[in-house]
Order: structure tokens, then sequence, then C-alpha cells
């Protein structure tokens, strides 16, 4: 017998009157709060001004909603919501891109260094590396809870039988909890990061983190997309999130190299 995991979770959390209090944003809220306590304390380890945090905050909250959401019409379902301009607004239902995501974070985190800290793009981007890597994180726990971005077909004992994923035909059978899989690897790219940062000072290497994290995080990327169904877009040979994330994974190679180069 067929042995798996029956998950009827539902996306919301709870509801009064109009109100309806969902995971995915919820989880969202959290990655956010935790990555801010953190991110303050680099500050406040390095003396940084207490003052820059509230901009670093707006910045990043709106980059990486526009981004992410812009990322998610643009490059994954372009066909549907270019007649449905009005759904685009309705990031509580999901549909956010990695990939869109880091656009709009790389666009606000220029923006704060340019006009807020007059330092260098690397000086707050590698802090912010391991925190944004915790909000992924929450993110794909969010994606769960909504019973989206699932799995392709698996008779592991550890799949996932998805009752409330649609179109329907996804809910047939059993599949892998990938999610789960980018949870977790994001995790682990948030715990190395954090690591690398509090015990191996390697925010005093500009870049070093910054580029581990585009490695770590879309290198995972890359994988899990063999165990995903399909996404749409406009993958062939490579699914869209592939595509997207090689060049990803290369400029990360490319900071990562420079950074240690300075070393020598």
């Amino acid at each position: 017998m067929l042995a798996y995991i029956t998950w009827t979770a539902s996306p919301e959390i709870f509801s009064i009157g109009p109100i309806h209090v969902r995971w995915y944003g919820l989880m969202f809220a959290f990655g956010f709060m935790i990555g801010f306590w953190l991110v303050r304390r680099m500050f406040l380890a390095e003396k940084a001004p207490e003052a820059w945090l509230d901009y670093l905050f707006y910045f990043l909250i709106g980059g990486t909603v526009l981004g992410a959401r812009l990322g998610h019409v643009l490059f994954y379902e372009w066909e549907y919501y270019s007649t449905h301009p009005s759904e685009i607004i309705k990031i509580w239902e999901g549909g956010l891109a990695s990939h869109g995501g880091v656009i709009g974070v790389v666009t606000a985190l220029w923006l704060f260094s340019r006009f807020v800290s007059k330092k260098s793009f690397f000086w707050v981007s590698d802090k912010v590396a391991a925190p944004i890597a915790l909000v992924g994180a929450m993110i794909r726990f969010g994606n769960l809870m909504n019973s989206e971005i699932v799995g392709t077909p698996s008779d592991r004992p550890w799949a996932f039988k998805f009752v409330n994923a649609t179109p329907a035909e996804l809910a047939a059978v059993p599949r892998h909890p990938v999610q789960l899989y980018e949870l977790l690897s994001y995790l682990l790219v948030f715990g190395v990061l954090l690591w690398l940062y509090w015990q191996r000072d390697a925010w005093k290497k500009p870049g070093l983190l910054t580029g581990l994290w585009f490695i770590g995080i879309f290198g995972f990327r890359f994988l899990w997309e063999y165990f995903k169904s399909d996404q749409g877009g406009f993958g062939q040979a490579l699914t869209t999130g592939q595509w997207l994330s090689v060049p990803c994974v290369l400029a990360g190679l490319v900071m990562v190299l420079v950074a240690r180069a300075k070393d020598v």
C-alpha cells in the first residue's frame, strides 16, 4: 500500500468578518520581523546609526513585495494577468517570484546605499543576506499552507497528497513536498551565513556573504526545480526558475572570488 501524508491544511488561520488572516502573509511578516531584529544587532555591533534602520526596512519591504510580485506576473503568468490586471495587487493569495524579489531587493539596497548610508552596496547587502534567506524560508512555509508550488508525483513515504491544490489534477496523486525541501535549504543557508558573519567576521570581506547567498539560494533553487510541477513561464530544456537561477549563481561566484582575492 502506498504510504503518503494527506495534506489538508487551510491557507487561513482565522477570519473575522471581511478580515482574513492567512499563513502566507503572517509568515512573510514574521520573517521580516526577525530579520529586522538581526540586522539591528549587526548595526549596533558595527556602531552604525540606528536611524538608518527604519529607512532600510521600508526600502526592503517595498523592493521585496513589488519586485517579487512583478516577477511572478511577468516571468510566470503574464498571459493571465495581462487580461486580469486587477488581480495583480492580490499578493495575499500567493504568487511571489524569488527572482523578481531579488531584482527588487538589489534595487532597494542600491537606493539605500546611494541616498542614505553613503556606503558601498556590499556594506548593507552582506548584513541582510542571512535575514533574507530566512524570509525566503518563511515564504515557502506559506506556500506549503497554500498547497501551491507542489512537486512532481512521488511514491516516497514523505510524499504529500495536497487535497486543496488547484487545478484538481494536482491533488489527485501524492507529490514531493518541494516547499519543504526549499524551506529547509534556505534555513541552512540562513544558519551558515549567520555563523560566518558572527563567528568568522565574514563582514570584513565585502561581497563574500552576498555572493554566498546567491550561490546557496539559487543553487538550491536550481536543484529543487527538478522536483516541481510545471510552474509556467518560458522554460524548455530548463524550467523558467532554472534559467533565471543560472545568472544568479554565476554572479554569486564572481562576488565570492573578488571578495577572496582581496585577501591575497
